[in-house]
């Protein structure tokens, strides 16, 4: 009788320590979760960050493209680990302070970023002398000059911070009869294009680093009111919870920090074959810059 009771007693101590572990292995190999939006930027840098996760910690890592608000939401409620894609203090400060205390900020993975209203520097039109072509050198001086530019300021996704900063500098720039476009990146950089190649006139939302800037000579506008703030960085933002759950991520997003020039090596490699093979090229340059990737890795 002694020797069932102890058979039985061992069988339930391995059933309930089975329901108690079965959770935590779960959770041991369930998937990173990225979340970014489709801007240049951000595909560099959450691409590169997968690659990282997956080559070097040997772990499952998913990218799930959103909109600027909907990635700060699901960071914030849990539904992605991470994300690199975030633009402070001013593009994206609004989507911060609502989730701030429900988030862990890591800091910096970029500085030296910037966003602003951007223009053509010079033609690059096939025979042309290769001189500015607008004569406009701050956001104030397009005020009486909407006809110049269609009457139009090219923006990309209508959600994005830099457009919410838009609407603001029109109108304490007094800029009443422009009309802000909403778009995507892509249609943007397709209008700026246009416009370069036919030496037309064009105001873009623009932000750097982007390859756009490796590719046509372009300048910001000069904005005194601070508008669009002064120099950015693009911070890691990452849920509550994460540096206990997955230590080892938690360590290498903490650490992981690049230059803009980095960024745009990324980034144009990316543009060449458009937009094809990300992640290949993303293990390219992990393997042309490993003391960089080493430097991450805890």
């Amino acid at each position: 009788m002694e020797k069932r009771w102890m058979g039985w007693t061992t069988v339930a101590a391995i059933f309930f320590l089975s329901l108690t572990l079965a959770p935590v292995s779960a959770a041991a190999e369930k998937p990173v979760k990225l979340a970014y939006v489709e801007w240049s930027d951000a595909i560099a840098s959450t691409h590169l960050v997968q690659a990282v996760i997956q080559e070097k910690l040997g772990r499952d890592c998913d990218i799930v493209p959103m909109k600027a608000d909907e990635m700060w939401a699901a960071v914030a409620d849990g539904s992605a680990d991470a994300m690199v894609a975030a633009w402070l203090p001013s593009t994206h400060g609004d989507y911060y302070e609502k989730v701030k205390d429900r988030v862990v900020d890591l800091g910096p993975n970029l500085q030296g970023a910037r966003i602003g209203l951007v223009v053509p520097a010079a033609s690059e039109k096939v025979g042309s002398s290769g001189e500015d072509y607008i004569p406009i050198n701050a956001i104030s001086e397009l005020k009486g000059k909407s006809g110049m530019f269609n009457g139009r300021i090219v923006g990309i996704d209508p959600e994005a911070g830099i457009m919410q900063r838009t609407k603001e500098a029109m109108e304490t720039y007094g800029l009443e009869n422009y009309e802000l476009t909403a778009g995507s990146e892509h249609t943007m950089a397709a209008e700026l294009s246009n416009a370069i190649r036919r030496e037309k006139p064009v105001v873009v939302t623009g932000w750097r680093p982007h390859w756009m800037f490796a590719l046509w000579k372009l300048r910001f506008l000069e904005d005194p009111e601070k508008i669009y703030g002064d120099e950015e960085r693009i911070n890691t933002i990452v849920r509550k919870g994460l540096k206990a759950d997955m230590p080892a991520v938690y360590a290498f997003l903490d650490a992981f920090h690049w230059t803009p020039d980095d960024m745009a090596r990324l980034m144009i490699r990316i543009q060449e074959e458009g937009g094809l093979f990300t992640y290949e090229k993303a293990l390219r340059f992990m393997k042309e810059h490993p003391e960089l990737v080493a430097s991450w890795l805890p």
